[in-house]
């Protein structure tokens, strides 16, 4: 038996999964903090990390509850109409569900009761997600620029982002929600432009709609729990 050990807890700006980008860094002002747990909060375990500029981290789907009955699934990129082996995708519904993300570290902080904590940006997880493992990102031996990415080897398409309503929301959020909508996060089956789709981000409930000139942004309001 092989057990891991949750060495922290990422809190970040997507507190609903559906609308979470489905690659780390395509939305680069999304950020995170990175939160130890109590047997690692020890400002020896992070010594020397504030010298690299990205970080590995190995996490888990935690909302993803249920065991995957098939080894193969639908990937976004290739509209949820065709079919891939399940190690040939980075879909959350895989066994373990154990994901891989690069992210930006911005800062670290070294004191105060929760130090160390990290704080990072262009991420691609929901609040609460658990992390396995942290390790530096390195140039030389993670970068592969004549590498081959199957069906996903174009960047995704942007499109648009069109408020309709007024919002009061700071600009720093609103940067993230545009940033997150403009990946297209619905469904890629869904082709009815009269429907509505809602998520939250950074404490902010929105809801927007798939249109022919972009995503259109309907309502944004401060979620009060």
């Amino acid at each position: 038996m092989i057990s891991l050990n949750v060495i922290a807890t990422l809190r970040t700006c997507y507190t609903d999964k559906f609308g979470v980008p489905r690659q780390s860094g395509l939305a680069p002002d999304a950020w995170g903090i990175i939160e130890f747990e109590p047997a690692y909060r020890r400002v020896e375990a992070v010594r020397g990390i504030e010298a690299f500029s990205h970080l590995w981290l190995i996490t888990q789907f935690h909302l993803v509850k249920e065991e995957p009955t098939s080894l193969t699934v639908r990937p976004p990129r290739l509209g949820g109409n065709e079919r891939r082996g399940v190690f040939a995708t980075r879909s959350p519904f895989r066994p373990n569900r154990l994901t891989l993300s690069v992210v930006k570290l911005d800062r670290v902080e070294l004191e105060g009761d929760m130090a160390p904590r990290l704080f990072v940006s262009g991420v691609d997880l929901v609040d609460g997600t658990p992390v396995f493992d942290i390790k530096p990102y390195v140039r030389y031996a993670d970068s592969i620029p004549d590498a081959r990415s199957g069906f996903a080897d174009a960047v995704p398409a942007r499109v648009p982002v069109i408020w309709e309503c007024e919002s009061r929301v700071p600009d720093e959020v609103r940067v993230i929600i545009d940033q997150s909508l403009a990946l297209q996060p619905q469904p890629a089956y869904h082709e009815d432009g009269n429907r509505e789709y809602a998520t939250e981000i950074s404490g902010w409930r929105v809801r927007w709609a798939s249109t022919e000139a972009g995503m259109l942004v309907k309502a944004c309001d401060q979620h009060n729990p």
